[in-house]
This record gives C-alpha cells, sequence and structure tokens, in this order.
C-alpha cells in the first residue's frame, strides 16, 4: 500500500514527489514542483524568464547601474557615436542614451504592471458574471464587450488619450480599456463550462448564494486562462505604450520612455543612427522576453495540455 512521505521523512525531494499526499498543502507543493519543472524544461521559457529577471533587477537598481543621471545635459558631447564611455552614444541634447535606456525600464515595467492589474480583474470580472448569470446580463455585457472588440486597440487607445489628455496615467488608463474585452470573452468562455459542472450545482444545491459561487468557485478555475492571456498580452502591451510615446501621448519629456526616444531618434536616423537603435532593441527584447514567457507559462498552466 502505497503511502504519503511526511516532510523530513526521505527528504524535501521525496515529500513533493510522493504518489500520495495527505493535505492540500503538499497537494499545491507538488503542482508548482511539477509545473517549475515542466516550464525549466522549456529553454525558450527560460530565455523569456531571464530577460524578464534582467528588466526587473535593471529597473530596481537603475541608479546603480546609470553612469549619468538620465536628464544631465551637455551640448558639448551631444550626438556622439557608441563609445567606452557612452556605451550607446548620446542624444541631441548630450544626454548618456544607455542611461536614459536604463531608466526607461522602469517606466515600460510600471505601465505594463498597472495595465494589467487593471485589466485582468475587469475582464474576468466582467467575463465570470456575463458568463453565470445569461440572460440580459450576458447579452449587455457582452455587447458592451462588442463594442470595444470592434475598433482595433491602438486607434481606441489612440481616441481615449487624445479625450483625456497625454500623461502616463491616461496612457495606461487607455491601454486598459482596450486589453480588457478579450479577457472578458475568455473568462465568458471558460465560466460556461465550468458551471454545467456537477461541483457547481451541487454547492447551488446547498444554498451557497450566486455571488459566493461566482467569487469562490468560478473565478479561481477561469483564473489560470487569464493569467496567460494577460502575459501574452504584455508584448502588446508595451508595444502600444511605445506607440503613444513615439505620437507624443503617452510619458512626456523629459520622461527616458523607449517610444518618445524612438520618435527623437528617427529624426537623426541617418547620422546618429543609435538614438534610434537603443530604445527599439530594448522594446524589441522585452516583447520577445513576454512572449517567449507567456508561452511557457500557457504550457504549465493550461489544463488542456495535461
Amino acid at each position: 500500500m502505497t503511502t504519503a512521505i511526511e516532510p523530513g521523512k526521505g527528504g524535501l525531494r521525496a515529500y513533493l514527489t510522493a504518489e500520495v499526499s495527505n493535505s492540500p498543502t503538499q497537494a499545491s507543493l507538488q503542482r508548482l514542483y511539477f509545473g517549475c519543472r515542466r516550464f525549466a524544461e522549456n529553454p525558450l521559457a527560460m530565455i523569456g524568464l531571464g530577460i524578464l529577471v534582467v528588466l526587473l533587477l535593471v529597473a530596481i537598481f537603475a541608479p546603480l547601474i546609470a553612469p549619468f543621471p538620465m536628464n544631465e545635459q551637455n551640448l558639448g558631447r551631444r550626438l556622439l557615436p557608441p563609445s567606452g564611455a557612452h556605451w550607446f552614444g548620446t542624444d541631441e541634447l548630450g544626454r548618456d542614451i544607455f542611461s536614459r535606456v536604463v531608466y526607461g525600464s522602469r517606466i515600460t515595467l510600471q505601465i505594463t504592471l498597472l495595465v494589467a492589474s487593471i485589466a485582468a480583474p475587469i475582464g474576468l470580472l466582467v467575463g465570470t458574471v456575463s458568463g453565470y448569470f445569461g440572460g440580459w446580463t450576458d447579452t449587455v455585457l457582452m455587447r458592451i464587450t462588442d463594442i470595444f472588440l470592434s475598433f482595433p486597440g491602438l486607434i481606441l487607445a489612440l481616441a481615449f488619450v487624445a479625450a483625456l489628455g497625454p500623461g502616463i496615467r491616461n496612457a495606461v488608463i487607455a491601454i486598459a480599456l482596450t486589453v480588457w474585452p478579450p479577457i472578458a470573452r475568455l473568462a465568458r468562455a471558460e465560466t460556461l463550462t465550468v458551471r454545467s459542472s456537477d461541483y457547481i450545482a451541487a454547492i447551488r444545491a446547498q444554498g451557497a448564494p450566486a455571488w459566493r459561487i461566482v467569487v469562490k468557485h468560478v473565478m479561481p478555475m477561469c483564473l489560470s486562462s487569464v493569467i496567460i492571456r494577460i502575459t501574452l498580452n504584455m508584448a502588446g502591451i508595451i508595444l502600444t505604450a511605445a506607440a503613444l510615446g513615439f505620437l507624443g501621448l503617452g510619458a512626456q519629456p523629459p520622461m527616458p520612455e523607449w517610444g518618445a526616444m524612438l520618435s527623437t531618434g528617427r529624426q537623426y536616423l541617418l547620422g546618429s543612427w543609435f538614438l534610434a537603435a537603443a530604445p527599439g532593441i530594448a522594446i524589441l527584447v522585452v516583447s520577445l522576453g513576454f512572449n517567449l514567457f507567456g508561452d511557457g507559462l500557457r504550457d504549465v498552466l493550461d489544463p488542456r495540455d495535461e
């Protein structure tokens, strides 16, 4: 007869790989352990994770990494090519481009995290409520979602920023309003499957109120799909934020936002290509990192791949 292994008896590895778990905590730790192993077996996912870890460390330790203040001007050294003193060269005002790219990682990370923290809960709430209650509630919420989905994301973001005014806060709100509708659609589809399951019927038969069923039992079942979707959308969020900055509707000067730096660099593209190359490569690498990480996360969290 197979028995569960207590922690400390046979080591941690034996505890995490036991065939039978004797507590919910052990079962959760086992799922986490095998999920991390599966993620680590994907080399592209590990590359994506490495890129995101570097982005996080650069954003946290930007004052220690950047050799110059991000807005320090020196017209005597303007448009210098990459060198040992200035790794990415200097811009039209003599500011060190490497330092500005480093500090720009903070803005990029701030925008993506804020958009995700706004869009994911809204999409999850709208989708689960719509899918669980159905009827006129489903009709109204999904028609509102369809209105948002009928416009291209960038065009819709431009319209909202034009109405709200330029700036990071308004850019975050505008991008979040374009990101939540696909999440709502996904959560609704998951909810339509979950609400007809036997355990939901049993909970309903016990007299649990609808809001408790949605919050305690339906939302957790949809959470993994929402996490996967918002992670894969991070690259699109970065590109949309860069596009708003490129058009002058995102972060305002002198903030070192990558899209705004790219917009300035295009004016000097022929003679000083490095002005646009540095922020452009940063956008490319970080977007690639989120895509690779999201693909790996989908392989781990998607129950259909089990």
